[in-house]
């Protein structure tokens, strides 16, 4: 083990599945899978006591659900530390994923994804990016957030709180773009970028840049759909 090695936690009530994940992610030097749990209250008790860096979360399990313990976990996590938690789900329109990214995940994987994807996707929710794939999250999330009236997941305070240039950046975080693409796209530096970010983060009350995305979408400020 080195001092870089991510811990992980995997979460599937499917044993083959849980089994499967967690070999593929041993073998990688960097990763070490520090427990596995067949349902929601396991994995809550296993990050309790493991304190992870990473938890692979299925979204449908008997009893406690992926959904409620994200929440749970992220909930006992002081000033949005703790682990990221990245959601495996069968099919990429799934409504439980937006209830999960607003129930404070880091992003979603499909459970067909490649060892290769699933190596990449565990190693940039570990190093702090809260979106993976965000085209399809973003069509994922604006889709419910289309269909379905539903009292806001993510309260925040007003988008007036912002300035021009942070509801900007806001609205080219919802479409999906990272922070180098924002910083192309504004003719700016990476740095400014992630200065403004922090700004909106901090003026809205939110956890991370999912939050963000789901805010934008709540809020109107990115209509779902809109320029394709």
């Amino acid at each position: 083990m080195t001092a870089t090695t991510t811990r992980i936690v995997v979460v599937d009530d499917h044993e083959v599945v849980r089994a499967g994940f967690a070999g593929l992610l041993d073998t990688q030097p960097d990763f070490t899978v520090v427990g596995t749990a067949s349902d929601g209250a396991e994995a809550v008790r296993v990050c309790a006591e493991q304190r992870p860096d990473v938890v692979l979360m299925d979204v449908r399990m008997p009893g406690t659900d992926g959904i409620e313990a994200t929440a749970q976990i992220r909930a006992a996590a002081p000033d949005g530390g703790g682990p990221r938690i990245l959601i495996l789900t069968t099919f990429d329109l799934d409504e439980h994923v937006y209830d999960a990214l607003a129930a404070g995940a880091g992003g979603f994987l499909l459970k067909d994804v490649t060892a290769e994807r699933l190596f990449d996707a565990v190693r940039v929710v570990a190093a702090g990016e809260a979106l993976l794939a965000p085209t399809v999250t973003r069509r994922l999330i604006g889709e419910f957030a289309r269909l379905r009236r539903r009292p806001p997941a993510v309260p925040t305070a007003p988008l007036t709180a912002l300035t021009p240039r942070e509801t900007e950046v806001l609205r080219l975080i919802a479409e999906g773009l990272s922070n180098p693409e924002i910083a192309a796209r504004l003719s700016v530096s990476e740095e400014t970028v992630k200065t403004h970010v922090s700004r909106i983060l901090n003026k809205l009350g939110l956890r991370d840049r999912t939050q963000a995305v789901v805010a934008a979408y709540e809020s109107g400020l990115v209509v779902p759909g809109a320029g394709g």
